[in-house]
């Protein structure tokens, strides 16, 4: 039986993807391997969000090419949709397969696994010949047929060693059912993919395609068999969540999908994984106040708090706006988690506009930032402008912000101490003690408690130690 092992990359929503490539894969007659160096084939599903996220792609194959020289990699996922030709040049790579044919993997192996791990295949640069069906960037539309068959062959006669290349446009169709995830505790579940959105420094558009909803009866489907599963909190993730349900209809919508998953299932916890500003509507910070089972947790990006820059980057809300969003939500939910996305060094982002986004990030709420220095993305305007800001610079403009967000997640820790706040175990150990997460996002030590995961406990805060809550059941 043919062995293969799965790295996963990027967001919640490539994590989801990785999990339904496993059961997939695992349908199909594969074994899982314990690591890459036991198994013959290896499956990167991976990002491309970042320079940097490209490059950690290309460290683990050649990782995989030290350790274990026999096995043959795929790579598939975001980075495979954006730049095909230079994966297929890594050695160790036999099949580059984008998101639009992600959903074949399993097939694909399938049907070439027996030949094909008999044999050492490599790419070199210098290989003629390569066959790849690619669209232009920003092609987000593309069919998804028995025809495209014709993709998957992939060599010229004279190359016959040629990686094989499956990658074409985005299909319009929601593909990937949920699968249950490896995560024993808090599943991930997609039900949105894709962006309708163009802001200028994001590829992602342009390697997940337009926006697609799961209609609501399989995401109540797979909500309930979670449930059945002994899951007790699920997290809804999509490329741009808030969009979800808008090409489904004019009844359907992501408040009206949470409300329907409240009255139709019995899931204990739902938390929403990241969702814009313009989506953070009254209704839907009201619900989460209300409802015991949602989740006390917002994750709203911001990228920037000038405005200036957030023209530059074609984000289509204000400084103003976002602020009024996360106050509301400190206002109706005190004790809420409250975390963003923040780019520095943006193409054209000044001192001034630097102090202004710093000033803006201490006047709010926030509990924890996801600080990432921009990253020029291929194709992409930002990419083009020829106002670069120094790399060293934008790290330094980092590190103040690390410094600003330090201080303000301290603050919020030590107000838990005394209280008594909702938490699920998870499967990690800390020096002997289960570790929980609670609802507003919180990593709880349970010293002495005899607990497995995935159990609901209330827990009463004790002290913080190291960025961690110590509490008790």
């Amino acid at each position: 039986m043919a062995s293969f092992f799965i790295l996963n990359f990027g967001c919640r929503a490539s994590q989801a993807d990785g999990a339904a490539i496993k059961q997939q894969l695992l349908h199909a007659g594969l074994q899982e391997a314990a690591g890459v160096e036991q198994s013959q084939v290896a499956v990167l599903n991976t990002c491309t969000v970042t320079a940097a996220a490209d490059a950690e792609v290309r460290q683990h194959v050649r990782r995989i090419r030290r350790l274990n020289p026999r096995c043959r990699v795929l790579v598939t996922g975001c980075y495979a949709q954006r730049a095909p030709e230079e994966i297929a040049r890594l050695d160790g790579v036999q099949w580059v397969v984008g998101n639009s044919h992600k959903h074949w993997i399993a097939s694909l192996l399938e049907r070439s696994l027996p030949s094909a791990l008999g044999e050492v295949r490599q790419f070199s640069k210098d290989s003629p010949g390569l066959v790849q069906i690619q669209p232009q960037l920003g092609n987000s539309s593309g069919r998804d047929s028995a025809a495209d068959d014709a993709m998957v062959s992939h060599t010229k006669p004279e190359t016959p060693k040629l990686p094989h290349v499956l990658v074409g446009g985005i299909p319009e169709e929601f593909h990937f059912a949920p699968a249950f995830p490896d995560d024993r505790t808090r599943p991930t579940l997609k039900i949105q993919d894709g962006c309708n959105a163009r802001c200028s420094f994001c590829v992602i558009p342009f390697v997940r395609g337009r926006s697609r909803s799961l209609v609501p009866e399989r995401v109540l489907e797979q909500v309930r068999a979670l449930e059945e599963n002994g899951y007790k909190e699920v997290v809804l993730s999509g490329i741009n969540l808030g969009s979800y349900g808008r090409d489904l209809g004019r009844r359907t919508d992501f408040l009206s999908l949470l409300e329907r998953i409240l009255g139709e299932t019995s899931i204990a916890r739902i938390r929403i994984s990241s969702i814009e500003p313009m989506d953070v509507s009254a209704g839907l910070i009201g619900l989460v106040a209300q409802e015991p089972r949602m989740a006390r947790h917002f994750h709203v990006p911001l990228q920037s708090g000038c405005d200036r820059i957030l023209r530059l980057m074609n984000r289509r809300y204000r400084a103003a706006h976002y602020a009024e969003r996360i106050l509301t939500i400190r206002e109706r939910i005190p004790n809420c988690g409250i975390g963003a996305d923040v780019m520095v060094g943006f193409p054209g982002e000044s001192e001034e506009d630097h102090a202004t986004n710093v000033d803006f990030i201490e006047s709010l709420p926030f509990t924890y930032l996801h600080i990432f220095p921009y990253s020029a993305r291929p194709g992409t305007r930002a990419a083009a402008t020829p106002t670069q800001v120094n790399g060293r610079l934008a790290r330094e403009r980092s590190r103040e912000i690390r410094s600003v967000i330090a201080k303000k997640r301290h603050t919020f820790l030590n107000t838990q101490v005394g209280q008594r706040i909702s938490a699920l175990t998870v499967n990690e150990i800390d020096e002997g003690s289960r570790l929980a997460l609670s609802t507003n996002y919180l990593k709880v030590a349970l010293p002495g408690a005899d607990l497995p995961a995935n159990r609901l406990v209330d827990v009463w805060v004790g002290r913080v130690a190291q960025d961690l809550l110590h509490g008790y059941v």
